[in-house]
């Protein structure tokens, strides 16, 4: 799955760029000045026309044409025959404003926003679409955005002054955004936070106070608006307790449970070696820094080898770390703990492997209490702490940064336990998306399927699975014109019927007790054109040229990503969107540090991550190839400590689209050596479910590919030879 994969680091920035694959020119948008081209023609609803001919009764007849048709039937006195349109966006251009039914009214929340902003003097006040932990995926309790506009896109942020309410989002979200808003917002067609601060300067009078929640700031983003707000007299005032929470009355709740610790079968390292292991990197570091606090989710659950539920898609559970040389202090809703934890987390005693349970609520207050001591330095990722705690740690003697704190980047180096069992899941996970695959085969041409019945069937494929603990992200699930959008999902308006005439694209993944999967694969059921098979093969070949790719320990992954552009280059093709992110062991789908972006780290032996080429073509299909591979070490004629990728995702591509006279002899050799491994490890695993059917259809899937043209070319040589000796042997005659 691509990051909206890039876009955790947009929704810190709340902006910087888009994720879309096809950039579109930025466009703003006011309900008070949007009017039609032709100013005569008016939009109705529901238009009721009464008594000509049927044939006369055109659904799709431009507004201005039914107006006539009906002053036509008006001065000839016929009856009229009822037709019915509908209008799924909203406009406010007219009165009373057209609303489709997916608008939420917001007058009342902006109301209450707007008289808790009066008090503390602040003239516009931002909300992000993030939580205090600058997460890829918040918990609905954190949707602020969705609350206080209508608006549920991935992606945006509003701002509120005491007459104006604005969203900015990308281009995905554009028509989404215009059937979810009432009236009372406008939406600016961009994202980035110039935009914003040039919105805040011209709407906010000079000296005007802007309030914002330190809580869903990172760094990056308060830097940005501050450079941006510049020397405009505009300030930017921090507010630690949110003003929507106060205007939510109906908030979801905290869950009251579903925290674990994990088994021990899927650990190597119990959390006691972990956090010493942690000191050590403290100790060992020049800038001798007394304590490291975790503010990313995942960087709390896995020190403590802990899971939770409170994050969709993710098995998070709110918290924070300050880990001190002598200490651990864990922040927590303590009352979801059982006695159980308590016990595991050694809570009842005050040791340095003991941990004190802190309330969650807490945190900046015990955080700045730490900080007034004398000779401390706090270590922080400047990546994930967001600016309520950054704030607090001051003079900058007491603060020692890195873009990543070492539980990331240790994190990222997956053990031999953590290797061997994600490997495991992704042979199960294998199974899930072969049985998808298989039936998809049968039943598309019945016409009986869509793309929410195909995303349906794969988690409950998935769901059957040894250890599985549902989807590790919202299946992408895209036939035809929405597989061009990279981040698709189908809903039930946009889901399109599977058909044998368009290509078809599933991004999938699971999560496990054991490991966390993402893979994607392509297919047509039908005859794919030339030039779907030409994209498919070259994105293929992308995929393979990256996997097969011999490099030195230590390499960044953003030095050899063009290797799967390469292909695609050579015939004016691209794709917009990242190359591949890191995998976790049950934890997020998209695991930073490891990738091939310029801010991610150099790569090492252990590490997993996704390789996923693309292709999309505007309104009309989608392609990308995307496999999760462990990086290993290589051995070489010469050198020492070099590496390669090892693909661990076990699904065979859609044979139909590969034209092997484009694949190069290696290419093809490494496809077929892929498919033996297909064989190998996902064959035994088919054989103990007794799914007899679906090991049938692999081994016809997983057939070796003989390079375009060797057939031919071997007949011919054989048959040139047996001409030279039948001329021979006839000379000897």
């Amino acid at each position: 799955m691509i990051p909206q994969k890039e876009e955790r680091r947009d929704r810190r920035r709340e902006g910087g760029r888009s994720c879309s694959p096809k950039q579109t020119p930025t466009r703003k948008f006011s309900p008070a000045t949007h009017r039609r081209s032709n100013a005569r023609c008016v939009y109705v609803a529901a238009l009721v026309c009464v008594s000509l001919p049927s044939s006369s009764c055109s659904a799709d007849m431009p507004p201005c044409g039914w107006l006539l048709l009906l002053s036509l039937a008006a001065l000839t006195g016929n009856t009229f025959c009822a037709i019915t349109t509908s209008q799924t966006e909203r406009n406010c251009s007219i009165s009373p404003p057209y609303l489709p039914s997916t608008v939420i009214n917001t007058t009342l929340r902006l109301q209450e926003l707007r008289k808790r902003m009066l008090p503390l003097n602040i003239s516009a006040y931002i909300i992000p679409g993030t939580d205090a932990h600058l997460s890829e995926y918040i918990a609905p309790r954190d949707a602020r955005l969705t609350f206080m506009t209508g608006f549920t896109g991935s992606a945006g942020t509003a701002v509120v002054t005491q007459t104006k309410a604005t969203l900015w989002t990308d281009s995905r979200y554009w028509v989404q955004a215009e059937r979810q808003m009432d009236c009372n917002w406008e939406l600016e067609k961009d994202v980035s936070i110039s935009s914003i601060a040039e919105w805040l300067i011209s709407e906010v009078p000079a000296g005007g106070e802007i309030g914002f929640d330190p809580f869903l700031f990172s760094l990056e983003t308060y830097e940005n608006y501050d450079i941006n707000l510049g020397s405009s007299n505009h300030s930017l005032t921090s507010v630690p307790v949110n003003l929507v929470d106060q205007v939510w009355t109906d908030r979801p709740p905290i869950l009251a449970d579903g925290i674990i610790s994990l088994p021990d079968r899927v650990i190597q390292r119990t959390w006691q070696m972990k956090v010493e292991q942690m000191r050590k990197m403290m100790e060992d570091s020049p800038y001798r820094p007394t304590a490291l606090l975790l503010s990313a989710l995942d960087e709390t659950a896995w020190l403590f080898n802990m899971r939770g539920n409170d994050i969709p898609f993710n098995p998070f559970f709110y918290s924070y770390t300050l880990l001190t040389l002598d200490e651990i202090w864990l922040f927590i809703h303590t009352e979801r703990l059982t006695g159980e934890l308590k016990e595991y987390l050694n809570a009842s005693c005050a040791g340095p492997l003991c941990v004190q349970l802190k309330s969650y609520d807490s945190v900046r207050a015990q955080l700045q209490e730490y900080v007034a001591r004398p000779g401390i330095k706090v270590w922080i990722g400047t990546e994930y702490t967001n600016y309520a705690l950054y704030e607090l740690i001051t003079p900058v003697d007491k603060l020692m940064t890195s873009s990543y704190s070492p539980v990331l980047t240790t994190k990222a180096v997956k053990d031999e336990t953590e290797q061997r069992i994600l490997r495991d899941a992704h042979v199960r996970d294998a199974v899930a998306v072969i049985q998808l695959l298989m039936w998809l085969e049968k039943v598309v041409p019945q016409g009986t399927e869509t793309e929410l019945t195909a995303a349906e069937y794969v988690n409950m494929c998935r769901s059957k699975q040894k250890d599985s603990k549902g989807p590790s992200f919202e299946t992408i699930s895209a036939s035809g014109a929405n597989a061009a959008l990279a981040h698709y999902s189908p809903t039930n308006e946009s889901s399109r019927k599977l058909t044998v005439d368009e290509m078809y694209l599933v991004d999938s993944g699971g999560q496990y007790l054991d490991g966390t999967t993402d893979i994607t694969r392509t297919v047509h059921w039908g005859t794919p054109t030339e030039m779907q098979r030409e994209a498919f093969t070259r994105v293929l070949q992308g995929n393979i040229e990256i996997s097969r790719t011999i490099f030195p320990s230590g390499t960044r992954g953003a030095n050899m990503e063009m290797l799967g552009r390469r292909a695609l280059w050579e015939v004016g093709l691209n794709y917009g969107h990242g190359t591949g992110h890191g995998v976790g062991n049950y934890f997020g789908v998209h695991e930073w540090p490891v990738g091939f972006q310029t801010n991610n780290i150099p790569f090492t032996s252990g590490m997993f991550t996704s390789i996923e080429p693309g292709y999309y073509k505007d309104n009309d299909f989608g392609i990308r190839i995307e496999d999760i591979a462990v990086i290993v070490p290589k051995p070489t004629k010469y050198g020492n400590n070099y590496l390669t990728f090892d693909i661990v995702s076990l699904v065979p591509y859609d044979r139909k689209l590969i034209d092997t006279s484009l694949l190069s002899m290696q290419q093809i050799q490494w496809l077929n050596k892929y498919y033996e491994t297909i064989r190998t490890l996902v064959g035994p695993e088919l054989d103990r479910q007794g799914l007899k059917e679906e090991k049938d259809w692999m081994l016809k899937n997983t057939e070796p590919f003989v390079p375009s043209g060797s057939s031919a070319a071997v007949t011919s040589s054989t048959l040139t030879l047996f001409a030279l000796v039948l001329t021979l042997f006839h000379n000897i005659i």
